[in-house]
């Protein structure tokens, strides 16, 4: 049987702490997929797209290094500024982003709605915005972890505002 000691337990807390803010941003994923993953072979695959529409198989492992990303970003801020007012303040704003987040795959993929997915993709963006200012300002480098982040979202609005005004 494995014991940890007090000593050990604090040695481990900070990877613990930040595994679970890593888990608790891809939570946002697994929901939005619930609804992705129906959805791509049949609705989605028969929808027009751009050009530049990116191949299924990237999707993944670009919203997986995102939500890495995203939960180290707020782990950051939770381990310096979770028992200050700035620092609660942001992880509401995280925390609004991340449902948004899961929210656009319900819409556009549970809903089959990019019309609606394209107004809230702009809300998530506005979102993520004030995330990385509000980061920034507390840790620079949690800002910048969330850099990534907004510029994969910006790509994905513009994917899907085309791919409304194709359909």
């Amino acid at each position: 049987m494995f014991i940890l000691s007090r000593k050990g337990l604090r040695r481990w807390m900070p990877a613990l702490a930040a595994g679970l803010s890593v888990f608790f941003a891809a939570c946002a994923g697994i929901i939005g997929s619930m609804f992705t993953t129906e959805a791509i072979p049949t609705w989605y695959a028969t929808l027009n797209k751009p050009w530049f529409n990116p191949p299924n198989w990237l999707f993944g492992p670009a919203w997986t290094t995102l939500y890495i990303l995203m939960g180290l970003a707020a782990f950051l801020i939770w381990k310096k500024y979770r028992q200050t007012k700035k620092g609660k303040q942001a992880l509401v704003v995280y925390l609004i982003q991340l449902v948004l987040n899961a929210a656009w795959s319900i819409i556009f993929f549970g809903f089959y709605s990019p019309g609606a997915a394209l107004i809230e993709i702009i809300l998530l963006w506005v979102f993520i915005l004030w995330t990385i200012i509000i980061f920034w300002r507390l840790r620079r480098t949690a800002g910048i972890l969330l850099l990534p982040y907004i510029m994969w979202v910006s790509f994905a609005a513009i994917l899907n505002f085309f791919i409304w005004r194709l359909n």
